[in-house]
Formats: structure tokens, C-alpha cells, sequence
């Protein structure tokens, strides 16, 4: 289960940073709306995907409230998925 949340936290800060960084600037800047529909539409399957398969990596590793908590911080922080990443790689390698 924390490979696939590990797996799908990639994709889904990818997806936010593709939306903030590539799709709103060329709607808002360069009048081009036509990216942001498609790019926000993979952004919020992935995040809602990262939030179920969060809940069900939480019960099963055990984490507590507030680090669950943080977890679903950084769905919204951009870049904040790379810290996570290391986090939890980390976790794993010192129960293994």
C-alpha cells in the first residue's frame, strides 16, 4: 500500500505543479484557456485518489492524526511531495 501512495503522491504533485506552473499562466497570461480543463480534470482524479489511498496507507501503517494530517498538507503545497517522499522512504528502510 505505500508503494502505491508513494506512486500516486508523485503523480499528483506533478499534476499541481503542471496545473499552477504551466496551465493557469498560459490561461491567464497568454489567453490560451484550453490546457486547464484536461490538466485540472488528471489534478483532481490524482487528488482524490491521493486522499483515499492516504486514508487506507494511514490505518494500515498506523500513522497518527497529526502526521495524517500533514500528509494531506502536502497535497496542496507544491513540491512538498518530494519531502514526503523522503520521509516515508526513509520510515521504511528503518523497519526493514
Amino acid at each position: 500500500m505505500l508503494r502505491l501512495f508513494l506512486f500516486i503522491s508523485i503523480l499528483e504533485g506533478l499534476s499541481l505543479i503542471a496545473l499552477l506552473g504551466f496551465a493557469v499562466p498560459l490561461k491567464y497570461w497568454f489567453h490560451q484557456p484550453q490546457f486547464v480543463p484536461y490538466v485540472g480534470m488528471a489534478h483532481g482524479v490524482l487528488f482524490l485518489a491521493y486522499i483515499v489511498i492516504a486514508t487506507a496507507a494511514s490505518h494500515q501503517r498506523q500513522w497518527s492524526v497529526p502526521f495524517w494530517l500533514l500528509v494531506l498538507l502536502c497535497s496542496v503545497v507544491p513540491f512538498s511531495f518530494i519531502l514526503l517522499d523522503k520521509k516515508l522512504k526513509r520510515e521504511q528502510a528503518g523497519q526493514a
